[in-house]
């Protein structure tokens, strides 16, 4: 999996930590649990009442996907693509669906089950397309749910201190708890602000990323195999599916086409100079 959400997390709750505890604080004096209630509790509930619980509850099951998450090697699919042109073209399109029985994506899968059944291309496309937008819809939602839980949460954390700010108030003629009152008062606010900036934002902003890459991925297959259902000629495909790689990806595509530094050129390419 891609570390960088656990990682990022632990270096921001750390670096709080050290903080604190160069400054002389207690690290028990922040983790109360009447703050941490209304917070955790009042920011999800906000939120929800944004949307539908439906989505809600798809929202949060993305949780866990987004500290798991494995960043997708189009190269992969490059090469399974061109793969599938070659076969297309020595054996025909109705070979594709011996092969779509071997992949695991689903999508791909039944694109090639419909290219092998004689589909026609635009119709193709359409259905493409259209599932590709429903696969990404999920994660539009959840991306969005997350970041209104970054706007909700220091707002919320502000309330809390409101509330504790008037308790605080109410005990005026306790002058010797007020300063512990008053700052406890303002640790709703440091958790609106910490969760909001440290967890919820970074979430939404990790799914809405995932999502674009899910994005790129269904529109490189889709145009892949699109381009084998016309008989794309395999090495014409590579170099298109190729250019479509995110650029984290291209050097290694292009290492792929490239020749060695040092090697000699081909005989023919000798005999045409």
């Amino acid at each position: 999996m891609d570390p960088a959400t656990i990682a990022g997390i632990i270096i921001a709750i750390g670096a709080l930590v050290v903080m604190a505890t160069m400054e002389g604080a207690h690290i028990q004096s922040l983790l109360l649990a009447a703050p941490m209630i209304l917070v955790f509790g009042g920011t999800i509930g906000a939120a929800m009442a944004s949307t539908t619980l439906a989505d809600t509850i798809s929202s949060l099951k993305m949780i866990p996907k987004a500290f798991l998450y494995k960043v997708p090697k189009m190269g992969k699919d490059v090469e399974s693509l061109v793969e599938l042109a070659e076969v297309a073209r020595k054996e025909g399109l109705l070979a594709l669906e011996a092969k779509a029985s071997d992949i695991k994506d689903p999508f791909l899968k039944k694109a090639l089950q419909n290219v092998a059944d004689g589909m026609d291309a635009d119709e193709l496309r359409i259905l493409m397309e259209d599932e590709a937008a429903s696969m990404e819809k999920s994660g539009r939602s959840a991306a969005k749910f997350f970041a209104a839980m970054g706007g909700y949460a220091p707002t919320i954390g502000i309330l809390g201190t409101v509330v504790s700010l008037t308790h605080v108030l109410e005990n005026l003629d306790k002058p010797s708890t007020l300063g512990e009152s008053i700052a406890s008062a303002f640790v709703a606010t440091l958790w609106g602000v910490l969760t909001a900036n440290v967890i919820w934002l970074p979430i939404g902003s990790r799914i809405g990323k995932m999502t674009d890459q899910l994005s790129e991925r269904l529109t490189m297959v889709t145009e892949g195999v699109l381009a084998v259902q016309s008989g794309a000629q395999p090495r014409t495909l590579s170099e298109k599916l190729y250019a479509m790689l995110p650029a984290s990806e291209q050097p290694k595509a292009a290492a792929k086409g490239a020749p060695a530094k040092g090697a000699k050129a081909p005989k023919a390419a000798e005999a045409a100079a």
